[in-house]
């Protein structure tokens, strides 16, 4: 028997009947739509990047104002971490479930054209401002039905994803024990402008998204006239060839069906072509797929990098580290989310993953340390091509907000669905 025919709240296509009284939160989140697309819209005009977002906190508390929330913010982060407790919550020992949306910008000038377009510089080229206002209406939707509820919900509103951490600081702050225990289940939501149809949620057992490295190399040598290299100590050739190597060592060292990817997208030396540089730098990004192959790239890159120095007769700094884990769902909680999004939309509204994506999240470090599971929304414009329209983080990347309503409701639906079934 599919497992969403056991939960208190049945989620027959949105329906939920309980003690004969009927609640339907996907015709709830509709009522919603057209507040949460202003809320969007304002928020995308005016985007911000980083842990240090005020207006952005400010609008999310406003958006909060009068629910039955307890709202606490970041002490070094401009975080917004709001608990609301169920009225049928045990009381002894209650199950908590926690829901992130990210909210923090690129420094990407908007070129989409838009009417609400930002001019600030920064653009929410990734669907932040979605995330933030789909979160904002799930707590306005369990909010509404609190009564119900078989355990405490924590809403995760989090700056700076985009390179910056922000999953872990809020960790370090305590939001994984915001309810006054640790959260027992954890879910994420995030649109994509492309290659998915609008609508059609979609995610994957195991690993959903790669874990990120940051790799940085400065080679060391001594410059000198280009017309007599043995009097110097050329960094450019050394330099040349550590980046050859990493990628030979990709097909030599790694296991092809655990797949690894290193990216230099930075490369500087000299500034003339008859002058031997002091130094040549470069940087790159370099991907892994499991935490075994994560492991192993630290074993490998920077010995390899010291050792082709050394042959030069170079010295070379070296900095390699994680900028985030690869994002594992928890096998469970996928084949949850699946069954309670088709109850919920329909079959059709679910797609899985035939693979990872090889982008990166820091939500990774949510769902490291409570069961749970990271799921995709396209949000193509309806009018667009997916495998034509601009990709996330795109100048020219638009988003279409009439998604809103439906992300509310999965958010607020896995919350009620997961302690329901928590609670039997």
């Amino acid at each position: 028997m599919p497992i969403w025919h056991s939960f208190r709240y049945r989620l027959d296509r949105g329906r939920a009947d309980q003690k004969g009284s009927s609640v339907n939160l996907k015709e709830d989140a509709q009522s919603l739509q057209e507040d949460l697309v202003q809320v969007r819209r304002s928020l995308h005009r005016e985007p911000e990047i980083g842990l240090q977002l005020p207006r952005t906190q400010e609008r999310v508390l406003k958006e909060l104002q009068g629910l039955p929330l307890e709202v606490s913010v970041g002490k070094d982060t401009t975080s917004v971490t709001a608990v609301l407790r169920g009225g049928a919550r045990s009381d002894a020992n209650p199950t908590t479930v926690l829901l992130r949306g990210d909210m923090d910008a690129l420094p990407v000038d908007e070129l989409t054209g838009l009417d609400f377009a930002a001019e600030n510089g920064a653009m929410h080229a990734c669907g932040h401002d979605l995330h933030t206002t789909a979160l904002i209406g799930g707590a306005r939707l369990l909010s509404q039905h609190r009564d119900a509820l078989k355990g405490d919900v924590v809403f995760m509103f989090q700056p700076g994803e985009e390179g910056h951490d922000g999953a872990g600081v809020m960790i370090a702050e305590g939001v994984l024990d915001a309810a006054g225990k640790r959260a027992d289940f954890a879910y994420g939501l995030h649109v994509i402008s492309n290659q998915s149809p609008q609508g059609v949620f979609a995610s994957r057992p195991q690993t959903v998204m790669s874990a990120a490295h940051n790799l940085d190399v400065t080679v060391l040598g001594a410059g000198g006239h280009g017309s007599a290299p043995h009097g110097a100590k050329d960094p450019v050739p050394a330099a040349a060839e550590m980046i050859t190597a990493l990628q030979t060592m990709v097909t030599r060292v790694f296991n092809i069906f655990d797949p690894v990817v290193v990216t230099v997208g930075y490369l500087r030396a000299g500034s003339i072509r008859n002058v031997i540089p002091d130094t040549a730098t470069f940087q790159a990004t370099v991907r892994a797929f499991s935490n075994d192959a994560s492991e192993r790239l630290h074993e490998v890159i920077p010995p390899l990098i010291r050792g082709i120095a050394a042959a030069h007769g170079l010295d070379v700094d070296v900095r390699f580290e994680v900028q985030y884990p690869a994002t594992i769902n928890d096998v469970d909680e996928v084949a949850f989310s699946q069954q309670l999004i088709q109850a919920l939309m329909g079959e059709e509204r679910y797609a899985e993953l035939p693979q990872p994506v090889s982008g990166s999240e820091d939500f990774s470090r949510v769902i490291a340390e409570v069961p749970g599971a990271f799921i995709f929304l396209g949000a193509c414009m309806a009018d667009a091509d997916p495998h034509k329209a601009a990709m996330n983080h795109s100048p020219r990347a638009q988003f279409d907000d009439h998604v809103l309503a439906d992300a509310a409701a999965v958010y607020a639906a896995l919350a009620v669905a997961r302690l329901d079934k928590a609670s039997q």
